[in-house]
């Protein structure tokens, strides 16, 4: 029988490992406790979280023990890994805010009833510790110079790095070293970018207690010109229905590239490999049909079976034309703003970030208002435009909004 390394091997989610030979064997023959970490830097996950929740499902499924650590203590002192500047700095109060509105959305993929998984929060062990006593028992195990050689400092060392920045690969450390001791926690995995941190806490847990510990990577989400997807015109992709709606989630996933359908059905949903493969090599005009059972599939996972359905009814009644318009996102503005310019009100109506995203897209002929294309950037909308009480906005070929007068 296939062990979940083989199945991670086979779907695409595999990068970079401390030890292969010993993590190939250790998972087919042992069942073992592993962490992935989440910093709640903001009250949603978002696409970027997705591929190493998808993992740890699959984790869970063959039988492991998945602890989803919260970094309610690293939050505080921000990961420079992959950032140029330094993070904003967050208070107690919206860390623990987020933890919660995270928690519920892991609860999605992965099954916490009776200790089958383990929800920590770092902040239980960093936020007491002493310092003179974390420095003389952790630091004392990590060299600057190799440190200073890590990816995630390189790229901030032009800019600046901060000494609180610092710590951060010391408390990633201490964090995986802190589960050993707890839960026999003996495997990290997380996402590529995290690669020098997870090697410090294996590192530091052979130093410290002798014992072995792994880290495996997963790939980071890109499309086919090895760019980060999950990024929409207003922003991240977010989880949150409140954040980035069914609709246009759907909608994202309905819209990638053909040649990145192979890769998102494999990595995001649970569809055997034989039918992914199957779908994947559709070609022309039928591969559309391999991007419904994606977009389908992948807000199933996130929102649903009832919103994902809504979300497909939808799509398919506009681009039938007509057809039912319920399930198309919605949004309602005051009626002291008709009589305003269609900017006005598109930015009121939160269907555009910004007035100047606005200017662009009508520029580049991408916008419409009841099907008729909008040239003028000064465009004045009137009750005229709101047919049965409502107005139907395209952006582009395919995101839809419908603005009625609350």
């Amino acid at each position: 029988m296939a062990s979940v390394y083989d199945t991670l091997i086979e779907r695409g989610f595999l990068k970079q490992f401390t030890h292969e030979e010993e993590i190939k064997e250790l998972l087919e023959k042992e069942k073992i406790t592993f962490y992935i970490g989440f910093d709640p830097t903001a009250d949603s996950l978002h696409v970027g979280h997705f591929i190493a929740m998808m993992m740890m499902a699959h984790m869970q499924r063959a039988g492991h023990r998945p602890v989803a650590l919260v970094g309610g203590g690293t939050a505080m002192v921000g990961d420079p890994s992959g950032k140029t500047d330094m993070r904003k700095m967050l208070t107690k109060e919206d860390i623990a805010h987020n933890v919660e509105c995270i928690k519920a959305q892991m609860e999605r993929f992965i099954d916490f009833s009776d200790g089958k998984a383990i929800l920590e929060n770092n902040a239980d062990w960093l936020l007491n510790l002493n310092y003179v006593d974390f420095i003389r028992e952790i630091g004392v195990h990590f060299s600057v110079n190799r440190m200073l050689t890590a990816e995630c400092f390189k790229q901030r060392l032009e800019k600046g790095l901060s000494f609180l920045e610092f710590n951060y690969m010391l408390m990633q450390g201490y964090d995986f070293l802190e589960l050993n001791r707890r839960y026999n926690c003996v495997m990290q995995l997380g996402g590529d970018d995290q690669w020098s941190n997870m090697l410090a806490g294996a590192d530091l847990i052979r130093r410290k207690e002798n014992k072995p510990a792994f880290a495996m990577t997963c790939t980071l989400l890109t499309n086919s010109e090895g760019k980060k997807m999950g990024k929409t015109e207003s922003g991240a992709l977010w989880l949150d229905s409140r954040k980035t709606s069914p609709y246009d989630f759907y909608q994202y996933w309905r819209n990638v590239n053909d040649a990145d359908v192979e890769k998102c059905l494999a990595l995001l949903t649970f569809l055997p490999m034989d039918e992914v493969r199957r779908l994947g090599a559709l070609e022309g005009a039928e591969i559309n049909e391999a991007k419904k059972v994606l977009a389908y599939e992948v807000t199933k996972l996130i929102h649903g079976e009832e919103e994902a359905q809504k979300a497909k009814s939808a799509a398919e009644a506009l681009f039938a034309g007509g057809g039912d318009m319920a399930n198309v996102p919605t949004a309602s503005i005051s009626s002291s703003l008709v009589g305003s310019t269609i900017l006005d009100i598109l930015t009121a109506a939160k269907v555009i970030p910004s007035k100047g995203e606005g200017r662009r897209l009508i520029q580049q002929g991408g916008l419409t208002v009841n099907d008729v294309k909008v040239t003028d950037i000064n465009m004045v909308v009137t009750e005229e435009h709101f047919k049965d009480g409502s107005m139907l906005v395209r952006r582009g070929k395919k995101n839809y909004n419908k603005i009625v007068i609350e």
